[in-house]
């Protein structure tokens, strides 16, 4: 009934639609299996893309030729550049998402890529043969065979909901969790753990009263996610979200429901988001404040439903609802849905190999929140990086990987397989230790090449990158020989507060200085406007970047050279650690499980020490 396939999907979330499109469009025939093909691509959580760090992770998907970027482009409701006010490393973008639309492009895209079969099944478990994954087994009892299997199972496997002292066997709300998966991986010996996650209360939008919030609209320029030319909604379209706050008595109503708190009462197994706590767990965690933020987000340009952010909650619905109404704005609200809690399956992602393979079983590779995370945009990065690399071994080409010093995606993955998480991760920008590199506004110029090389990143993407490095070249040579009079400028920067200066100045030594900006410089001097008219704004926001942080740049391009010569010093596959007497028993244990591939990876595995390093060092050179 069924061709064998290069490479099989279990989940067709955010990791599984990214790995089904990277494969395929990397000529593997593959097919992506899902519970239901009404779900495809569905935001189980908030109606919203990118975000501090997240927003990063999504221009390098698309740099990479990623779908995700795509989508949300063709799919938003708003779009905020976020941290605008910091430097060029903190900015963010943002988008607020049309959920159905969001799904729906999902879904057109996949099923316009060529090498993608659909399947609507569960998966039961895995056909492994002498070690490596050979293909599936499904709930209708078909054996299905691969070359290689990508598991992004979501919150499916074993899923748990709990609402207030219900308990629902599910995946997601009215959706049956996925069984045999799991049992089958630990008899192969792999470990398992819980985490949990959970969503707040749908509410009715018509039921809201907008006077008493504070409106957020979306910014006045749209630049989006996607590198190529996506056409996206006009500024005046865009609809606007609403902030409000709890209160005391919203707190008290909310701690009546306590002692029927699935958490509270233990019957959670599972270690829930640090970063994105539910509201009973903020009201017991920071109890010296007396009111915490909600974001009241629009669903979508044609639905009246509502998403609570900072509503996450498991109590009781009647609790739910109670505290709700005493919220500013919500007295009179109705609830499409209440909040839940749900716990799952997860493999702690020591697990795996930098590619997202696993080490016990070769051809099987994990993405998602299988591996811990959370989030969207972790999960779909996972997908895209995971689905790479099944092509690639199916093939036997060189693995694709990314470095901490080259992508955001980079960290992540590194942070995974080399500390691990017994809490769901997250990514921020804090974790990122090269982020002055790792803009979001560079993204194509960092990875796309890589990505073409392999063959994924299109032609169109590689001409996009050239004419912008060579156009942001062109533009610093013009500001590093463009001389400015003092009449001409001294009275822009009476305006900003700036000192005049005497004498003429290099157009690209006036950039350096603090609150001054080349927009604003090429809309008032015709010096700058008669030079750099030719230019896109992408183009000049970029040489601006360049010059203005260069020496930061520089730095962090020094750090990373020298870090760059411990992980090109390999560490062999058989390598015996029994034998190094002198290591630490930590540091020890930790090599052995690990296993780490250069002395690079060795040297940020959580519990190992400088002295471990340069004692394998040692040895190694012997």
């Amino acid at each position: 009934m069924f061709p064998k396939y290069d490479v099989i999907v279990v989940g067709a979330g955010h990791a599984g639609c990214e790995a089904a499109a990277s494969a395929a469009n990397l000529g593997s025939k593959v097919l992506l299996i899902t519970m239901n093909m009404q779900t495809i691509a569905q935001m189980s959580c908030n109606p919203a893309m990118g975000g501090i760090a997240k927003g990063q992770i999504i221009r390098e998907i698309d740099a990479i030729g990623g779908y995700s970027g795509i989508v949300t482009d063709k799919s938003m409701i708003q779009f905020r550049m976020l941290n605008r006010s910091k430097g060029p490393a903190m900015w963010s973008p943002r988008a607020q998402s049309d959920r159905m639309l969001f799904a729906a492009t999902w879904r057109e895209m996949l099923e316009q890529t060529p090498n993608v079969d659909f399947y609507q099944d569960t998966v039961k478990g895995l056909i492994v043969k002498n070690g490596k994954a050979s293909g599936v087994v499904t709930g209708l009892g078909h054996n299905i065979e691969s070359g290689s299997v990508v598991i992004t199972s979501g919150t499916f496997l074993n899923g748990v909901i709990h609402i207030g002292e219900k308990q629902l066997g599910g995946g997601r709300i009215a959706e049956k969790a996925a069984t045999g998966i799991t049992e089958q991986l630990i008899e192969l010996g792999f470990e398992s753990d819980r985490l949990k996650t959970g969503t707040p209360p749908r509410v009715d939008g018509r039921s809201l009263n907008y006077s008493k919030m504070e409106e957020q609209k979306g910014d006045e320029e749209i630049v989006g996610f996607s590198y190529l030319e996506i056409p996206k909604l006009k500024p005046e379209q865009q609809k606007s979200c609403f902030i409000t706050y709890t209160n005391p008595q919203v707190h008290d109503i909310l701690k009546t429901g306590f002692d029927r708190s699935p958490m509270y009462q233990g019957r959670i197994e599972g270690v829930g988001p640090r970063y994105c706590p539910s509201i009973e767990d903020k009201i017991n965690r920071f109890a010296e404040r007396d009111r915490h933020q909600l974001f009241v987000e629009p669903e979508g340009f044609n639905t009246v439903e509502i998403y609570v952010n900072g509503f996450s909650t498991s109590l009781p619905e009647e609790v739910q609802i109670s505290a709700l109404r005493t919220v500013p704005g919500f007295e009179n609200c109705r609830i499409f849905r209440p909040g839940y809690a749900i716990e799952y399956d997860y493999f702690p992602p020591t697990q795996l190999k930098n590619t997202l393979e696993t080490k016990l079983i070769k051809s099987l590779f994990f993405a998602g929140q299988i591996n811990g995370t959370t989030g969207y945009e972790e999960a779909a990065c996972q997908g895209l990086i995971a689905g790479i690399n099944a092509h690639q071994s199916v093939r036997s080409l060189e693995p694709f990987t990314l470095k901490r010093s080259e992508a955001y995606i980079g960290v992540l993955i590194d942070d995974l397989i080399n500390k691990g998480t017994d809490e769901p991760y997250r990514m921020f920008t804090s974790r990122a230790e090269f982020r002055t590199l790792l803009r979001q506004d560079n993204a194509d110029l960092r990875l796309t090449e890589m990505s073409f090389r392999i063959g994924l990143a299109s032609q169109q993407r590689m001409e996009k990158v050239i004419a912008k490095r060579n156009a942001t070249a062109s533009i610093k040579e013009v500001l590093a020989q463009l001389s400015i009079e003092p009449e001409e400028i001294n009275p822009y920067f009476s305006g900003i507060g700036s000192a005049h200066i005497s004498e003429k100045q290099k157009a690209s030594k006036i950039i350096l200085r603090p609150n001054v900006f080349l927009h604003d410089l090429i809309a008032g001097i015709p010096s700058f406007s008669n030079a750099l008219e030719s230019y896109t704004s992408e183009s000049l926001e970029q040489a601006e970047i360049q010059i203005k942080y260069e020496r930061y740049i520089e730095k962090e391009k020094d750090i990373v050279a020298k870090m760059i010569q411990l992980e090109e010093l390999l560490i062999p596959d058989t390598f015996d650690y029994d034998k190094v007497s002198a290591l630490s028993a930590e540091a020890l244990q930790k090599f052995k499980k690990i296993r780490p591939r250069t002395l690079g990876q060795a040297s940020r595995i959580s519990g190992v020490n400088p002295s471990d390093v340069q004692i394998l060092m040692v040895f190694m050179g012997r």
